[in-house]
């Protein structure tokens, strides 16, 4: 009779993969982390890689944006409802969120990771985040025609620091500027978990897409705010 290790080994549980997730935030635990777990199971029975949770991931994610893209001036114009478009990017870049952190939790409980599947995920992340930036763009500029192009360049630039960051604190010399856990701090924390980010950013898209403009405003702040605040913790530690 196999015992019981052996068989969780061989029939893991949402649980399992869960157990093995890296966070991302309040939101990321409570929402996407554990529907990334109910995908990780699903692509375990059916016997997927992890890089075909992350291409998937990237496919869904570009189609969702792409589609913002190319009708954000149709609902400017109110020839589309505003409510279609905005359905479909809450569904579609929360979907593409799940499977994205799907991958690191199949490889790690089934032991298939391997260096060029993390490259493929990160260079994958990239190209979805570019183009979630190019559909908020794209919205606030249909929607205000005189957006300033600075503003709109600055938008995109720091939005990648979410991206970058977080690249780096899976490396050895992680630190963290802010290592309290209380709720407080966790809630605080949304304005930069990324399942979070990308919730409000379909919402304003659904509800008010004139209202991009300010999202733009909003994360140019508290991205540009955190990339500062890192050099100067960063910069600190160095002269120590």
């Amino acid at each position: 009779m196999q015992s019981a290790t052996t068989v969780a080994e061989a029939r893991p549980t949402v649980a399992d993969f869960y157990r093995v997730n890296r966070g991302g935030g309040l939101f990321s635990e409570s929402v996407s982390q554990w529907l990334g777990a109910v995908f990780a199971l699903v692509a375990q029975r059916l016997g997927l890689r992890p890089t075909a949770l992350t291409v998937t991931n990237l496919v869904l994610g570009l189609a969702a944006s792409v589609t913002v893209v190319a009708l954000a001036g149709r609902v400017a114009a109110g020839d589309v409802p505003a409510w279609v478009v905005g359905l479909l990017a809450l569904v579609g870049w929360q979907v593409a969120y799940a499977l994205d952190c799907a991958d690191g939790q199949l490889a790690r409980v089934t032991g298939t990771g391997s260096a060029a599947g993390a490259r493929v995920d990160v260079l994958c992340d990239v190209a979805a985040q570019i183009a979630l930036v190019a559909a908020l763009s794209a919205t606030a500029v249909a929607q205000h025609p005189g957006t300033p192009s600075w503003l709109v360049a600055t938008f995109a630039g720091t939005w990648m620091v979410n991206l970058v960051t977080s690249v780096m604190q899976a490396g050895p010399n992680a630190a963290s500027m802010v290592t309290s856990t209380s709720l407080l701090v966790r809630l605080v924390k949304l304005v930069r978990d990324y399942g979070a980010v990308i919730f409000v950013a379909a919402l304003v898209l659904l509800f008010a897409p004139a209202l991009t403009l300010w999202v733009l405003v909003a994360f140019t702040i508290v991205n540009g705010g955190f990339l500062l605040a890192s050099i100067a913790f960063s910069a600190r530690a160095s002269l120590r």
